[in-house]
């Protein structure tokens, strides 16, 4: 029996949510996408759960989509390519509107997807080895629902740097930017994110932190479900074009690409 992508324990109440797909560096397919949405939602609902703790097996975060999920894309019909981009947006939404701290753990590097999700949680913790990048443009693809809430987090000039370019970036940077919240070395990591944890849990009450989490978003994120109904179709029609067809062609045969 395989072992599941996503692993889910429960202790001090505290929900400790780990990617599990560390021989593919973590990449969302279909399915983790899915199973990840079920326990964020499970740990929702679990009344012994005051803080959630999102982290992953490996020396990655994670890489972004699945290639081969990428590739699939590509013979999918135009509404089997919306349902796809509907559930990302669906695990997007859950964690920022989920009514309790989402904190990320991040020991590896966090590319295009992997990054998006990342930056959907409420505090993010970083070793300054991990790497970060929206790479979507390089492959033809565009980072359409993340961008929704990247905008919320940084600049619209820091956006248009990080977005066009596609380039990657340190953690150091990406704490500039205002993307993450803290650094901490890859031996001192666990136990920050773990006194952090405890501290909201002793400290604040859980109505408290709900109600404060979705001040934030409700006041600052107005337009939010309107943006993202643009980025999702956005999202589909992007994965029937010529360019992204190229892209994932040229990466998956370690072609250069020739824009």
């Amino acid at each position: 029996m395989s072992e599941p992508l996503v692993l889910y324990t429960v202790s001090n109440r505290i929900a400790t949510i780990t990617l599990n797909r560390p021989e593919k560096k973590n990449a969302l397919s279909a399915e983790l996408v899915s199973q990840l949405t079920d326990v964020m939602l499970e740990a929702s609902d679990n009344d012994d759960v005051k803080v959630i703790i999102l982290k992953a097996n490996g020396n990655v975060f994670s890489a972004g989509a699945d290639l081969a999920y990428l590739q699939q894309l590509q013979n999918n019909t135009h509404e089997e390519n919306l349902r796809d981009s509907k559930n990302l947006q669906k695990l997007f939404t859950t964690i920022y509107y989920l009514p309790k701290v989402v904190i990320a753990q991040i020991e590896g590097h966090a590319i295009a997807g992997g990054c998006g999700l990342a930056t959907v949680c409420d505090i993010i913790f970083s070793v300054p080895e991990a790497k970060y990048g929206y790479t979507e443009v390089k492959l033809g693809f565009v980072p359409a629902i993340v961008s929704c809430f990247l905008l919320r987090k940084t600049s619209e000039t820091v956006a248009k740097r990080i977005l066009l370019t596609g380039e990657l970036f340190t953690a150091q940077q990406a704490l500039e930017f205002g993307l993450i919240t803290f650094l901490a070395e890859k031996d001192e990591i666990n136990d920050k994110v773990q006194e952090f944890s405890l501290n909201l849990c002793n400290q604040a009450s859980a109505n408290a932190l709900m109600v404060t989490k979705q001040l934030i978003g409700q006041t600052t994120n107005p337009t939010l479900e309107k943006s993202l109904e643009i980025a999702v179709q956005i999202n589909a029609r992007v994965t029937e074009s010529a360019d992204f067809k190229k892209g994932i062609a040229s990466f998956l045969s370690k072609e250069p690409i020739q824009w």
